[in-house]
């Protein structure tokens, strides 16, 4: 119990850093961590105001989605985070945020992956965030939740989650992970930044081209690369 209490004060701490951060509005976005030693998953109340919310809303569910010690229902987005966790867990993905922030979601409703145009989004993620395909009729029809987070593993079928640790879907809106709740939010937060640039690159010089790939690779491996050699030992 001491574990979970300690999981559910991250995850509320994370779900209102998206609102410190300016990523939300209303009930619009969700964070989740994951005890792999447990296996049971933390996430945000269903329809919960960022207002008003507390420690009792952050519910514990179990790898099948069942909810455990809560007389509340988690989130919605609950089984695409739950399948992430069954495929990125073995990355050493612990948290995963959902939100609709503006410049990310216009991407993902245009059902565009968003460009590396430059270092700054370079030095996060590595070569494009992609954007999932649009669910078909059925999909949508049955399963719709699961079937978000199948979609989000197509799209990175060939991609390290860890490396590219976000994604669009097409349709709806971002979702990003990391090894803790920190760094899932702040993926958040550099993920709106570069959506936004990345739309007034393309309203400044609509056919401007990726950044060159040695210049991505460089950004991004002088940070998360096996000779990383940025910032401090």
């Amino acid at each position: 119990m001491k574990r979970l209490d300690a999981l559910r004060q991250e995850v509320l701490e994370a779900n209102l850093a998206l609102k410190e951060k300016n990523l939300i509005i209303s009930t619009w976005g969700n964070v989740s961590v994951y005890d792999a030693e447990s296996g049971v998953m933390i996430i945000k109340a269903s329809g919960v105001p960022y207002d008003s919310m507390g420690l009792d809303d952050m519910v514990a569910v179990d790898r099948d989605g069942q909810v455990i010690d809560s007389a509340k229902r988690p989130s919605s987005d609950t089984p695409p985070h739950l399948y992430l966790y069954r495929h990125f867990a073995g990355e050493g993905v612990r948290s995963i945020v959902h939100t609709h922030s503006q410049y990310a979601t216009i991407w993902a409703q245009s059902c565009l992956p968003l460009p590396c145009y430059g270092t700054t989004h370079a030095d996060y993620f590595h070569g494009p965030v992609p954007c999932t395909r649009q669910m078909s009729d059925e999909e949508i029809r049955e399963r719709y939740e699961e079937n978000t987070g199948k979609v989000i593993v197509e799209a990175l079928a060939h991609t390290n989650p860890i490396h590219t640790s976000a994604v669009l879907v097409a349709s709806h809106g971002p979702f990003t992970w990391g090894k803790n709740p920190t760094d899932a939010v702040f993926h958040a937060e550099v993920l709106e930044y570069v959506a936004k640039m990345g739309l007034y690159n393309r309203l400044l010089t609509p056919d401007i081209v990726p950044a060159k790939e040695s210049l991505s690779d460089k950004h991004y491996f002088r940070k998360f690369g096996p000779g990383a050699y940025y910032g401090q030992p």
